[in-house]
């Protein structure tokens, strides 16, 4: 298999990226899923949020979020209220036990990063520091 080739990068990138991403997943410790760890940490970004557009945000469907939002406040992770404006509504907001596990799962995954980065030639942790700006600029939604 040919993997040099230039026309393969969006190809090789998106697998490398989806590949590293799931390993430092499964190299935390146990608890919520990706899924419940996702959603937490778009709460943690942006704030109370109602259950809908936290499911838009997520990319899921209201329903799956719904029952990803009640197993995070049944684990002490998120607090659900009504929506004052809106009291067929809910809104849900990251409590501080659902912060620090956020935190304590970024640390645990930012360090085992920092390993494997540790392991790669003097040459490839160079080339990694080079490309970082070309990745973080993939993350703009700007044209």
């Amino acid at each position: 298999m040919t993997t040099s080739s230039s026309q393969d990068v969006p190809g090789r990138l998106f697998l490398a990226v989806g590949r590293l991403s799931r390993s430092l997943r499964q190299a935390g410790t146990p608890g919520p899923g990706h899924g419940a760890i996702s959603a937490l940490a778009t709460l943690a970004a942006f704030g109370q949020m109602r259950l809908g557009d936290l499911a838009a945000k997520e990319g899921v469907a209201a329903a799956t979020m719904s029952r990803i939002v009640a197993a995070l406040v049944e684990a002490g992770y998120v607090r659900r209220e009504s929506d004052p404006l809106d009291r067929r509504a809910w809104l849900a907001t990251v409590t501080e036990d659902g912060e620090r596990l956020l935190s304590g799962v970024r640390s645990t995954r930012v360090h085992e990063l920092g390993r494997r980065i540790e392991r790669l030639s003097p040459e490839h942790r160079e080339a990694l520091t080079a490309a970082l700006p070309a990745l973080e600029a993939l993350l703009t939604d700007e044209d």
